[in-house]
């Protein structure tokens, strides 16, 4: 009996270990697979968040590639907005160029001359009088838009920024043409003035009075004929700046003076309207001044009068 209970005992004990193995491996079994469950979860999470991740990537990659893909076109749009610009300007540019060669080309033969500089051009205005080349002037341009006049030798008293005003950057060519005439009409009466004093000296009593422009003179001279002398005072004014003759001339004789005298201040006045300083001087040492009084202001009335304009060389 002994035998027996214990067989039994160790029966029992034996089963028990082996239910307790058992329920051992399936606690194991059980817990791995709840780990396995949880690590499934949570690398489920995980992939979901790297693809939440992606997708956010991916759109503002896409973003970032519209983006540059309209600065790209932008750039590409202002790249040949100023490369179009750079041309226009380039054309531009040369065309004025060109233009100002043909200018001074064609200058060349009214008194202009000139040359291209780094800045522009560089003009020289000729003026002659009566065949004889006189002063002449200079105009540095900056061929831009607007044209500019960056320095000059003209005199201040010639209305160079009124002429520049009116016609520099609309008409180059009147420009030149309007500031030409100024100028030989200015050297041309300047020139008469001179004439008078260095050949003519022995007529004056006293120096002769002017201005700048050379547009009044006042003087005393004593000619007549057959060496006959008389003193006359005589005004010229030159109202017009183009003009080399004056508008007004007036000759005076000395207080009391015969009627023969009046009759040649008379001639004279009208000498002075219609030829040069110079001229009527000369004509007063010809033979025509042998004449009578009378006889010099007869033929002196069929001369006709005229303003004498000055004009390019």
């Amino acid at each position: 009996m002994g035998e027996h209970t214990t067989s039994l005992r160790d029966g029992v004990l034996s089963h028990l270990e082996s239910l307790e193995a058992s329920s051992h491996q399936l606690a194991l079994k059980q817990g791995e697979g709840e780990q396995h469950q949880e690590n499934v979860t949570r690398l489920k999470a995980k992939i979901k968040e790297l693809r939440r991740q992606r997708d956010k990537l991916k759109a503002k990659l896409n973003m970032s590639r519209s983006g540059l893909i309209r600065d790209e076109d932008a750039t590409q749009s202002t790249t040949q907005t100023h490369q179009a610009a750079g041309a226009s300007t380039q054309a531009l540019l040369e065309w004025k160029v060109k233009n100002m060669k043909n200018l001074l080309q064609m200058f060349h033969l009214t008194g202009i001359s000139g040359k291209l500089t780094r800045e522009g051009a560089c003009l020289c205005i000729n003026t002659a009088f009566e065949g004889t080349y006189l002063d002449s002037y200079y105009l540095y341009l900056r061929i831009q838009q607007p044209v500019q006049i960056q320095r000059h030798t003209v005199p201040a008293f010639i209305p160079l920024k009124q002429i520049a005003d009116e016609y520099l950057q609309t008409d180059i060519k009147r420009f030149f043409s309007v500031l030409s005439d100024h100028l030989n009409a200015y050297v041309g009466r300047k020139f008469q003035a001179q004439q008078l004093q260095e050949h003519f000296a022995a007529f004056l009593a006293g120096p002769l009075q002017g201005n700048s422009l050379y547009n009044l003179l006042e003087f005393s001279y004593s000619v007549g004929p057959g060496g006959k002398t008389f003193p006359f005072s005589a005004k010229l004014t030159y109202g017009d700046p183009l003009c080399f003759l004056p508008s007004e001339a007036t000759v005076a004789c000395k207080e009391g003076a015969v009627a023969s005298e009046a009759e040649m201040a008379a001639s004279h006045q009208a000498l002075f309207h219609q030829k040069t300083l110079h001229e009527v001087f000369r004509s007063f040492t010809d033979s025509t001044e042998s004449l009578s009084p009378r006889e010099l202001s007869a033929s002196s009335k069929g001369v006709p009068s005229g303003c004498g304009k000055a004009t390019a060389v």
